[in-house]
């Protein structure tokens, strides 16, 4: 989700880009524009919500794709107050009859405005009531009456998608607790995302989000974006080696993973979902 998507503004320096050692004045200027870029960080809101596949046999699914890209095109498209959306699917998930649709507004006031709007769209779109009213009876029969909706804030660590993709991409969600007791510092993690997930070659985009309505109030979301499954795996790999390379140290390395690890309570989940390109925005 993340789930988390082009909305995400701000961009931490990649000092691996520099080939050779920088000098002083060059190192001076790199922390000077991260600073900068830090303090302009400004967090988006996400809307997750949780849908289910309707069981019931007798309905045809052939035509969902195109029912929800009428949809996404008609209305979605058109709302410049959803400045980013997406849809998620079931790949190795504890439900297979889940799909998740995550929306991105820049506040928390846009939320509400864009579903105004949406209604206004979706009145322009279907304007004979009883074709707007044939049309998401078709369109609420794929789905389960059940679902459930989240809301998130947008945390400063992230990994910009820099490749578009006709073909479905594979999205690793790693859903953390937070301990919130005081301990570890917030600092490391940061350290660790420079320095690791940035620099992974096999992580085409990195998000990560936090609690602000929902559930539960410690969860802390990573969403990791691979172009398959094979890279996801490689990229473990490739963590184990960036970590080697940045402390090289035994002891300096396991003291900072210790402090990193208690920003969290220890208990995490995995998800991994795949998204529909045509209904991304």
């Amino acid at each position: 989700m993340g789930l988390l998507k082009k909305g995400m503004q701000g961009s931490l320096a990649l000092l691996f880009l520099f080939c050779g050692v920088l000098t002083a004045q060059e190192k001076a200027q790199e922390d000077s524009q991260e600073e900068s870029q830090q303090e302009e960080f400004k967090p988006v809101y996400l809307t997750v919500s949780t849908f289910h596949w309707n069981d019931d046999p007798d309905i045809d699914f052939s035509e969902w794709l195109d029912t929800e890209k009428e949809y996404f095109e008609k209305v979605t498209s058109k709302n410049d107050l959803i400045i980013g959306s997406g849809f998620y699917m079931h790949y190795f998930t504890p439900d297979n009859s889940e799909i998740i649709q995550v929306s991105v507004y820049e506040n928390w006031a846009d939320i509400e405005k864009a579903n105004e709007k949406n209604q206004e769209l979706i009145e322009a779109a279907w304007p004979d009531e009883e074709k707007r009213r044939s049309f998401f009876q078709k369109q609420n029969s794929y789905y389960s009456p059940q679902h459930s909706d989240e809301i998130y804030t947008s945390m400063r660590f992230h990994k910009p998608m820099e490749m578009a993709s006709e073909e479905p991409l594979v999205y690793y969600v790693k859903s953390s607790e937070l301990s919130m007791n005081g301990e570890g510092s917030p600092a490391s993690f940061g350290e660790y995302n420079k320095n690791v997930v940035q620099k992974n070659k096999f992580v085409k985009a990195y998000y990560t989000h936090r609690h602000l309505w929902g559930a539960n109030s410690r969860e802390m979301a990573e969403v990791f974006v691979f172009e398959d499954l094979a890279d996801l795996e490689a990229s473990f790999e490739e963590d184990e080696r960036l970590v080697g390379e940045h402390w090289p140290d035994e002891g300096e390395r396991e003291s900072f993973m210790e402090d990193m690890g208690k920003l969290f309570t220890g208990r995490h989940s995995d998800y991994i979902y795949r998204n529909v390109p045509e209904l991304m925005k």
